[in-house]
């Protein structure tokens, strides 16, 4: 069987370089933002479609109609391709874990994959660690201010936690669900990876 090491994470925690330099150190292929594309491919809506719905902020692509008969039904049709991108995830998953040993970051993949047995992280960090590493990584036109940073990361962490609650009926961040919780508050990533990856290994 495959090694299959999935990364949960904190918005800004520093999980996605975790991961890509995990699978670098232990020569093993790294899917991220290759998920979505896949998803996109397999459903034929739109990659940005996809990212909402996966990134659990598809209640914001929910129209707003008047007439309630027509409400219902859009509803429903919202719902059924909420269901078919949900179902491609967990295909496109499966066909991933089946191909090769990889770390797989973010989309659930813990517990979808929970028949490979795969290792389970989980990364997080203090708030003020996770602002300071998005401003680092940010170019300098796409920098928010300190307020309004924070409210983003926020934001998303609700967003991941109310998608990983409906996709698997358990909580997000839950140290009972992972087999490492790595706190990477203040912690340079690259010099951490080597280490993680001896004890993989």
């Amino acid at each position: 069987m495959n090694r299959i090491i999935t990364i949960g994470r904190e918005f800004g925690s520093g999980g996605r370089e975790l991961g890509r330099r995990l699978a670098e150190e232990l020569g093993i292929e790294y899917y991220d933002r290759e998920i979505m594309e896949q998803i996109a491919q397999k459903t034929s809506f739109s990659r940005d479609y996809v990212q909402q719905v996966v990134e659990g902020r598809s209640h914001r692509l929910y129209p707003i109609t008047i007439n309630h008969t027509f409400n219902t039904f859009a509803a429903e049709q919202h719902a059924q391709m909420i269901q078919t991108v949900f179902e491609a995830q967990i295909q496109t998953l499966h066909e991933m874990a089946e191909l090769s040993s990889c770390v797989i970051v973010g989309r659930c993949a813990d517990y979808f994959l929970r028949e490979y047995q795969p290792f389970r992280i989980f990364v997080y960090a203090d708030l003020e660690s996770r602002v300071q590493r998005c401003l680092e990584r940010s170019d300098d036109d796409e920098v928010l201010e300190g307020k309004e940073l924070r409210r983003q990361i926020r934001r998303i962490d609700r967003n991941r936690a109310r998608y990983y609650t409906d996709c698997t009926g358990q909580t997000w961040g839950d140290k009972q669900f992972y087999d490492l919780c790595l706190n990477t508050t203040g912690k340079n990533i690259k010099q951490l990876v080597p280490s993680l990856a001896r004890m993989l290994e």
